[in-house]
């Protein structure tokens, strides 16, 4: 298998050490080989491609917990004018966008099916690999729900969401998701910001509901829930009945918290996605009133929530619930977590090793260390000391996935001017 070296670097590996200095990586195939100090890490003879890492910061590939790669920027009415097949067109360049942004693995929250998957597994199109929910289930008038009170549905022809209610019909929307790809299963536990007849407190999914989604989930060998929830009761009805995750967070309580750190749930903040429906507001107009005041109702809330859920130790893995936010900003997020009090280091690490716990892919990536999937990226900055500095992308220099070099600003710099 072809080897390649990456020496002279500073190493960030994921795992919360100390930055290991004068680090080499080196990769064989499609997996890390070696890590660490590089006295310890020898360039191997033979034929090896050398990777110039111009002294930067050597990270693991990072992984976005919470992304819509099918939608950017929804704009609901258009939607209703837009073929399937242009969502699909569309998303090439989010994929490509979110790679070259050096996040390497996602889980997709809602619109990506197993086609899109496939396309990137099979080297079609450049992106991030997938963990997909393939669409959303909620309740008839709850959350992802985009019919209007004229009963127009909104998103009727992109497969977006489905609707349905009692135990009977929840277990046999979650089997035809399941047998369609899934990989995790997407339900809304509460009401939201973007859809058009409910609100983000509105308890939705009665516990019964949400615990027939965990069952039929563990049956398919562990397959696991993830539960849209902004509202306390909807949250605490989601982790009671077993989810793997809570998205969002916005309005939690010490009931909540403490629940979360006995069942041990994830928690995926996405503080830029109430930021990005507002400036979505302000640019186009084509977000609804009602829409915007429910999302300036979240953000102080959602704030604290994060703050007090992280001072008390609950899991955070790092999601964006990007395309509420162009596709390739994703780094937005870091800078707000620690906007919360997180720290830099802390922040990376939900970033990488906890993100891929919360995915239940922890054995292939998250950390660079030997037998994970090559997943690495190099960074100009350091991002201990300037962790915005990441937002701009021109900063994440090289980004390998699987082994293979997708983007290397050093070496097209290196290539003098005609």
């Amino acid at each position: 298998m072809p080897l390649t070296y990456l020496p002279t670097a500073t190493l960030l590996d994921g795992r919360g050490g100390a930055p290991i200095a004068d680090a080499a990586v080196l990769i064989e195939g499609r997996q890390i080989r070696a890590a660490g100090p590089a006295r310890q890490v020898a360039r191997p003879s033979g034929e090896v491609i050398d990777l110039d890492a111009r002294g930067g910061f050597v990270l693991p590939g990072l992984i976005d917990a919470h992304v819509h790669l099918m939608i950017e920027h929804p704009n609901f009415l258009g939607m209703l004018n837009q073929p399937p097949s242009l969502g699909s067109y569309r998303a090439i360049g989010s994929m490509r966008r979110t790679l070259e942004a050096g996040i390497t693995t996602v889980r997709d929250a809602g619109g990506a099916d197993l086609g899109a998957k496939m396309a990137v597994d099979e080297g079609l199109v450049a992106g991030p690999r997938m963990q997909i929910s393939i669409t959303i289930l909620t309740i008839t008038g709850g959350h992802a729900d985009f019919t209007t009170r004229s009963g127009v549905n909104l998103v009727a022809n992109t497969g977006f969401a489905v609707t349905c209610d009692g135990p009977d019909e929840v277990r046999k929307a979650v089997r035809r998701v399941l047998r369609a790809g899934a990989e995790v299963i997407k339900v809304c536990s509460t009401g939201g910001v973007l859809s058009p007849t409910d609100h983000p407190e509105f308890t939705q999914f009665t516990p019964e509901e949400l615990a027939v989604a965990v069952e039929e989930g563990r049956a398919r060998r562990g397959v696991p829930v993830m539960a849209h929830a902004l509202g306390t009761d909807g949250i605490k009805n989601a982790i009671r009945a077993g989810v793997r995750s809570i998205e969002h967070g916005v309005f939690l309580d010490d009931e909540a918290i403490e629940l979360m750190l006995k069942q041990g749930t994830f928690l995926v903040p996405t503080l830029v996605a109430p930021i990005g429906v507002l400036e979505t507001a302000e640019r186009t107009g084509a977000i609804s009133p009602y829409t915007v005041q429910k999302a300036r109702e979240c953000n102080a809330a959602h704030r604290e929530s994060i703050a007090r859920a992280y001072r008390a130790g609950v899991k955070i893995a790092m999601g964006t619930d990007a395309g509420m936010v162009p596709h390739g900003t994703n780094l937005r997020e870091l800078g707000l977590m620690c906007d919360v009090g997180m720290t830099p280091a802390d922040v990376l690490t939900a970033t990488t090793k906890t993100a891929a716990e919360c995915l239940g892919w922890e054995d292939r990536v998250g950390t660079v260390e030997p037998g994970k999937l090559a997943d690495v990226i190099i960074t100009r900055t350091d991002p201990l000391a300037d962790i915005r500095s990441l937002e701009d992308t021109k900063n994440i220099a090289v980004v390998i996935k699987d082994g293979q070099v997708v983007k290397d600003l050093f070496a097209a710099e290196a290539i003098p001017a005609a």
